[in-house]
């Protein structure tokens, strides 16, 4: 469903362009960006362009935009109503296949890889892993309180994936943030327990106790292990 919600929105921005856009073509034949209404239909197209080609694969941009001056136009359609019918459920039917086979290659490639990387990691004389699967080193030990999952607690953290790809850094950022404990993910109430303030640690969260088969998109997969870098600055109970 929500790759036909996708193609409105895209037969949408097209009609919008052909509204209120400028016909200028330069030497080449191209249209001319030329003003505020024909750069924001053009930023519009593009965008929903690439989320169409993400999920539906090749489409014949010519005949797309066919259909969209025809209807348009009030002319009638090249094809029956039953044909339109048809071929637009076949066609998210075909995304969602598309989708799934996508995901379940990601996850498998994930779990693979996070296996594999726990595995090195837990073999580090400075690595200790919880019952739960949470793998941990201290950085940097701290002298402060611990915290509660019902506490707040202000931190500076680094994410990556196995393979080093940021998805997430209030360090990047230059500003600490401040969470409620106990909404986070489970890898981090257990782990951030383990700290004092003052602490710098470095986890290995296993899928189950981060994202799972849900991932966080678009920056984390389904079943990704992640690493944090997280620096306890302090606690408000």
């Amino acid at each position: 469903m929500q790759a036909v919600k996708m193609l409105v929105v895209l037969i949408l921005a097209v009609l919008l362009a052909g509204c209120g856009g400028s016909e200028k073509r330069n030497d080449s034949g191209q249209i001319e960006l030329s003003g505020e209404i024909a750069r924001s239909s053009y930023a519009i197209g593009f965008n929903y362009g690439a989320n169409m080609r993400r999920l539906a694969g090749e489409l014949d941009i010519d005949a797309l935009v066919a259909g969209v001056n025809d209807a348009y136009l009030g002319k009638e359609a090249r094809i029956e109503a039953e044909e339109v019918a048809q071929r637009m459920q076949q066609f998210q039917q075909d995304v969602m296949r598309r989708d799934q086979a996508r995901l379940e290659e990601e996850s498998s490639r994930n779990i693979a890889e996070g296996e594999a990387f726990r595995k090195a990691n837990g073999q580090k004389s400075d690595v200790t892993e919880t019952a739960s699967g949470l793998q941990y080193a201290v950085i940097k030990p701290g002298d402060g309180a611990s915290p509660r999952p019902s506490d707040r607690v202000k931190v500076h953290y680094h994410g990556t994936l196995v393979d080093g790809t940021v998805f997430d850094s209030s360090v990047q950022r230059g500003e600490p943030v401040t969470f409620r404990l106990d909404q986070l993910i489970p890898g981090w109430v257990e782990g951030i327990q383990l700290m004092k303030v003052g602490a710098k640690y470095r986890f290995v969260i296993p899928p189950e106790l981060a994202y799972g088969k849900r991932g966080s998109p678009p920056r984390i997969g389904p079943d990704a292990t992640l690493v944090f870098e997280v620096e306890l600055l302090g606690i408000e109970k």
